[in-house]
């Protein structure tokens, strides 16, 4: 599959982070132009200095916002993709999981891919086109979140999200399907790690790579799949 995305524009949320850049990249040479909401602009701009007018940063301050959220994609020319891969990862003993923290995953995971997922659909009615969200094992294995329930909440959340869309939306030919992450090879996780066999955490690359393929013209038949992107792990 050529994954070719040539006059396509694109949705990229969480491209300063390690797998939203390595999708925006691949994408960007696939011939999309894609459009990047960032809470910090000039790091954005910086990471894409080679992008040329195909990479288009715009300031976004809160993916939680859902004024925010619904101004930047009323601005942006007809989609063909939206992409979420914005999302952060918080741990804890469940009875020292202050309420606060659940509230807080579920503004960092769930509320950005709801409020992403609603205004691409906007932006694709009467086209179709392709939503990809990021949900991650804890979220559709449950027992894998123990010690980070509040996390593995906020993307059992994403995951029904990306369902529940997936069926209302498949009449207007757009797919909407999600990638299930288990935990990938990151200088972060690296450290947090160190003992871990890190030759079997998918790579980020990779799991870029299967997001360019559901997000890509070439998907033709794939839709309401939660995708596990294990690795050997």
């Amino acid at each position: 599959m050529s994954n070719d995305y040539s006059d396509r524009h694109v949705v990229v949320t969480g491209a300063t982070g390690g797998l939203g850049e390595a999708v925006a990249r691949r994408l960007v040479r696939a011939g999309a132009t894609v459009h990047l909401p960032a809470r910090n602009t000039d790091k954005a701009r910086a990471l894409y200095t080679d992008g040329g007018d195909r990479v288009r940063v715009a300031a976004v301050s809160d993916l939680a916002d859902e004024a925010a959220v619904a101004a930047f994609y009323s601005g942006l020319p007809p989609l063909w993709a939206s992409i979420h891969c914005a999302g952060g990862f918080a741990m804890s003993k469940f009875a020292h999981t202050a309420l606060a923290e659940l509230r807080g995953m579920f503004d960092t995971n769930a509320v950005p891919a709801f409020l992403c997922c609603r205004e691409a659909v906007k932006s694709m009615k009467g086209r179709g086109g392709r939503i990809v969200n990021v949900a991650a094992q804890p979220g559709v294995e449950p027992r894998r979140g123990a010690g980070m329930a509040a996390y593995a909440a906020s993307k059992a959340a994403v995951a029904a999200i990306t369902l529940a869309l997936a069926e209302e939306v498949a009449g207007e030919g757009i797919w909407v399907n999600a990638v299930v992450p288990s935990i990938m090879d990151t200088e972060a996780n690296r450290r947090a790690m160190p003992k871990a066999d890190h030759a079997k955490w998918p790579k980020l690359d990779d799991v870029a790579a299967t997001i360019a393929f559901l997000a890509s013209p070439e998907t033709l038949v794939t839709r309401a799949a939660l995708v596990p992107v294990y690795g050997r792990s």
